[in-house]
């Protein structure tokens, strides 16, 4: 050092001297700091990254899930509607139950609608709040990139000035005075950084917590909700009476017995074997009325059983 190297030969000293001496501490200082500010950079730089990969593929995967959500609230929807228009084709067993039905139906789909509004608003909007805020951090890091080249640069034209005049006093101050300017520079934009990564990593880690609490919340509330309606639903399909809507249905369709009754007589013939004749005939037909009659009750009840199987 300049200053050790005068007292050892016995020259005078002056009060530059001891400025000297600072000034090259700081610059060996600046250098031995290079390598450590390099990889406090890339841990800061890495903390910005992987929160912008990974909370925006967040935010993509739940907002196609809440868009999937809105559909499969559509298509419920619709459902709904063609239950009802086919209620009113059918008996009133049939039709009360089945508009009983989808209006429980209807009933969770006004809840999947909370769902979707809440998913929207708890979940999804603060995860797109993430984008303009890690490249505001990225800009931040890259200010400080552009600071900390500078004093690199400065280090450089140091190097270079004692290398090529090792004894121009005036040329090597001048140098380590503007390294010292750019290490305070870059002292202060560190510090600067560090609070900025480090509010804006308590800020990830606490909205991380939330964002999640909030969605398995929505989630449990809606399945909550949708049990207790499904379970009314299904009540409605059980209390539904078959028998009873199969006899407003046989009514319907089975021809009246006294219509047979009250065919007029024919006068061909002997009264008594015309009566006797057509009365045996009709209760032959009586009979088959009643085994076809039978047998399609048979067929529909089979056909019943097999579509509620």
């Amino acid at each position: 050092q300049p200053g050790a190297r005068i007292l050892q030969l016995g020259l005078p000293s002056y009060p530059g001297t001891a400025a000297v001496k600072t000034r090259e501490e700081v610059a060996i200082s600046a250098q031995m700091n290079s390598l450590s500010r390099d990889a406090q950079v890339k841990i800061m730089e890495g903390t910005v990254a992987n929160a912008e990969k990974y909370l925006g593929q967040f935010c993509t995967l739940l907002a196609s899930y809440t868009r999937k959500t809105a559909r499969l609230r559509d298509k419920v929807d619709l459902l709904i509607r063609h239950i009802m228009d086919f209620a009113n084709t059918e008996n009133p067993e049939m039709r009360s139950c089945l508009k009983d039905f989808g209006e429980e139906l209807s009933k969770v789909q006004d809840y999947r609608q909370a769902q979707v509004e809440r998913l929207d608003v708890k979940v999804i909007g603060p995860l797109k709040a993430y984008g303009p805020l890690t490249k505001s951090k990225r800009t931040d890091i890259k200010k400080f990139n552009s600071v900390r080249n500078r004093e690199m640069r400065e280090l450089e034209v140091l190097q270079k000035v004692k290398q090529r005049n090792p004894s121009d006093r005036q040329g090597i101050s001048l140098a380590e005075a503007n390294v010292q300017k750019a290490s305070v520079d870059v002292n202060h934009t560190t510090h600067q950084l560090e609070e900025i990564i480090f509010k804006f990593q308590k800020e990830k880690l606490k909205d991380l917590k939330d964002i999640f609490s909030n969605f398995v919340t929505i989630e449990m509330t809606f399945h909550a909700k949708a049990l207790e309606v499904y379970t009314n639903a299904f009540q409605c399909l059980q209390d539904f009476d078959e028998g009873k809507d199969l006899e407003a249905f046989r009514s319907k369709i089975c021809i009246n017995d006294l219509e047979n009754n009250a065919r007029p007589a024919q006068t061909h013939g002997p009264v008594g074997t015309q009566h006797s004749t057509r009365r045996q005939g009709q209760v032959s037909e009586d009979e088959q009325d009643e085994e076809e009659d039978e047998e399609e009750e048979e067929e529909e009840v089979e056909e019943l059983q097999e579509v509620s199987d």
